[in-house]
This record gives C-alpha cells, sequence and structure tokens, in this order.
C-alpha cells in the first residue's frame, strides 16, 4: 500500500488531508515537525511512495528540509510535493521540490496530483 507522509504543523488541515488521502485507500502518516522528516523515514521499513510537506511551519521555512532529503542518495527519489499560501512554486522547485500546490486547494487535485506521481491515475 502506497504510504504518504503530510509535513503540516496545522492538526486540523492535516486530519483533513488524512481523511481525504485514507479515502483514497492511501496509508498516512502525520509529522508536525520538519526536522524530524529525514530522520523519520530513514528509520522506517518501508520508504513511502510521497511527502507533501508545507512550506512554512513553526520552525521556519521547509526547504531546507527539502534540500536535505533531495541531497540523501537513499532517499532522493521519493517525489515531494509542497504547499503553500503563496505562490512559492519557483523556490520549491529550485529547491527539489517535485511538485507546488497552492493553498487552498480543492481535494479532488490533491488527490489527481498524487494519483499522477505515484502511478494510479
Amino acid at each position: 500500500m502506497d504510504r504518504i507522509i503530510v509535513v503540516d504543523d496545522d492538526q486540523v488541515f492535516c486530519g483533513l488531508l488524512k481523511t481525504v488521502l485514507e479515502f483514497e485507500s492511501y496509508q498516512v502518516t502525520v509529522e508536525a515537525n520538519p526536522d524530524a522528516l529525514v530522520p523519520l523515514i530513514q528509520h522506517m521499513d518501508q520508504r513511502p511512495t510521497l511527502v507533501l510537506m508545507d512550506v512554512h511551519s513553526e520552525q521556519g521555512d521547509t526547504l531546507d528540509v527539502l534540500r536535505e532529503l533531495k541531497n540523501d542518495e537513499a532517499l532522493k527519489t521519493i517525489p515531494v510535493v509542497m504547499t503553500s499560501g503563496m505562490d512559492r512554486s519557483a523556490e520549491c522547485m529550485d529547491a527539489g521540490g517535485d511538485a507546488f500546490l497552492l493553498k487552498p486547494f480543492r481535494p479532488d487535485e490533491l488527490i489527481e496530483l498524487v494519483a499522477d506521481i505515484v502511478g494510479r491515475s
């Protein structure tokens, strides 16, 4: 089963994403602290199929976490979809992101993008 890690410090938003994605038969892990993402993945038995990460968190900008993930030889092939309420798509793509979703987005936009990336379309 495809596993998606959602990295966002907004608990309500994470709950909504988790519900939408689980309805589509994805396993979802939620992580509020972006700095915990790389260690979390490194200790998982099975690599996630995709990471969905907000650009802004209480700890600050998550682009450094994205770069760290993409610079790790064992993890760099994991697709990362970045999200933000501001159009920071160029910065996210330059940092190694595979796609960008501008908030607010509709659930069907998310489902379609995720399905395209994980090959479920």
